[in-house]
């Protein structure tokens, strides 16, 4: 009762951050809430399949390459038509790369990621007359709910229509995701990531299972790419760069990987620490660095296990 009485005040506040928020404040809750769609899918592989990928973010770059080439090559500026075509590419890749990957665990499967996103960030670094290279891909302005809302200003575009746009989205996500994890599916997750060869025992298929999770993973992923591209109006190829994976990963450590929100509120403490820390120091990637290492040593729960006492920390993996 008491989460429900917490969720429902912080979705209060979210709906209301546009009446107190100035513009540029209100302009970072932008891509916190397509990191929060992100994460919660790369939280159902970390957190509730034992797998941490280290290619996250070869279907980020692919939900916001998406949007790119629909408008560039296809005029379609539908920010429906963009998300869903953006899942449905997020799902035929994580499919084909899924096949390969999920028959391998630890390192191995991180590795087996991370190389399949570096392939993706040389695609569409190299492929200059098709992705634009490394100065990426203008992204127009999309259509909310069929409405074209190009006579308004951009800042007023984002910090309104598309910022409540984003926040529903983020919404749906989470209620799917909870959905997904609280179901018997999300049960067998649980079970292999405990103990695969007692699951295998009891009848369920570890890789098939796996694979799923990976699949949704994908589509989650590419959603919250297909929405970061909006807000920049432009997208380039270090969005799937290997860096980008790491903080993916980082983000749902720093907020608690153990809790369900916890990579969500993740997302918003690195991006709002980081541009304070970068508004204030020179160096700001040696201090953000120490500040995030500080927090991690810390409180290696999470930013979550703070405010959950001591609970018993999710295991990642056993095989």
């Amino acid at each position: 009762m008491r989460g429900r009485v917490i969720l429902g005040l912080a979705l209060i506040g979210l709906l209301a951050l546009p009446l107190v928020l100035s513009p540029y404040r209100l302009l970072l809750m932008l891509p916190f809430m397509a990191y929060g769609v992100i994460l919660l899918g790369l939280n159902l592989l970390f957190a509730y399949t034992g797998l941490v990928s280290f290619g996250h973010a070869l279907f980020v770059g692919i939900g916001a390459y998406t949007g790119a080439f629909l408008g560039a090559y296809a005029g379609i500026r539908s920010i429906e038509v963009v998300v869903l075509v953006a899942a449905a590419s997020g799902a035929v890749v994580a499919a084909l790369v899924g096949l390969l990957c999920v028959r391998y665990v630890k390192i191995y499967f991180g590795m087996l990621t991370l190389a399949f996103g570096m392939v993706f960030y040389t695609f569409v670094l190299k492929f200059y007359r098709l992705t634009g290279g490394d100065e990426g891909m203008p992204v127009p302005r999309p259509l909310l709910l069929g409405m074209n809302l190009d006579a308004m200003p951009k800042t007023d575009y984002l910090v309104g229509p598309y910022y409540y746009y984003c926040l529903g989205v983020l919404v749906i996500a989470a209620a799917v995701m909870w959905r997904v994890v609280h179901s018997p599916f999300g049960l067998c997750l649980r079970t292999i990531r405990d103990n695969p060869v007692k699951a295998e025992a009891l009848g369920v298929s570890v890789t098939r299972y796996r694979w799923y999770a990976f699949v949704i993973s994908g589509v989650f992923a590419a959603v919250g790419g297909a929405l970061l591209g909006p807000p920049i109006g432009n997208v380039d190829p270090t969005l799937a760069y290997w860096t980008h994976s790491g903080s993916l990963v980082f983000m749902a450590l720093l907020g608690g990987f153990a809790s369900f929100f916890g990579p969500v509120l993740g997302a918003f403490v690195f991006i709002f620490l980081q541009d304070a820390v970068m508004s204030v120091v020179p160096y700001w990637r040696l201090v953000f660095g120490a500040i995030l290492a500080a927090i991690v040593i810390f409180a290696p729960g999470g930013l979550m296990g703070l405010f959950a006492g001591r609970r018993r920390p999710v295991e990642v993996s056993r095989t």
